[in-house]
């Protein structure tokens, strides 16, 4: 038995390993790349999966955080979320957009197709679960009143589907 993580998770062999290591309770040192300044708004989200008591999970299926200058992305084989300072600029939407992409990691890891249109579903549906519960569980009005609004939006946006 392999006695660390896997630094990638490109073979079967190596999703096995990971696997295990996650089926013992294997957390992630959280590592965020990054401006003082994208390091900050990532924190802030951060403080938010705490709040919704996600930040386990989320550890369990990302270990970086790296910003880019192009379009957020799960970098499943690397453990990782590349993203932009745009898309964490407002700390609740990025949470929960860091929850979506925890998700889809854990699909990929499961062996379930984690891209396309039913998985697109499935995580976006994770992501308002998230705002949901954000939105119930912290205290701060400010807060409440923006999970509102990022929830108002992803429902207006799924009547189109």
């Amino acid at each position: 038995m392999p006695t660390s993580f896997p630094q990638k998770l490109y073979t079967i062999k190596e999703i096995r390993v990971a696997k295990d290591f996650i089926n013992k309770g294997y957390k992630h040192e959280l590592t965020i790349d990054g401006t003082i300044e994208f390091k900050n708004k990532v924190g802030q989200a951060i403080e938010y999966l705490k709040t919704v008591e996600c930040y386990d999970f989320f550890r369990t299926y990302i270990k970086e955080i790296i910003e880019i200058d192009g379009i957020t992305q799960l970098r499943e084989t690397e453990i990782a979320i590349w993203t932009n300072q745009y898309a964490v600029e407002n700390p609740v939407d990025a949470a929960s957009l860091l929850i979506q992409k925890a998700y889809s990691a854990k699909e990929y890891l499961d062996g379930e197709l984690y891209y396309g249109g039913n998985a697109e579903k499935r995580s976006i549906t994770k992501r308002t679960e998230f705002l949901q519960a954000l939105k119930e569980k912290t205290v701060d009005h400010t807060v409440k009143q923006e999970c509102q609004r990022l929830l108002d939006l992803w429902t207006e946006s799924s009547l189109n589907f």
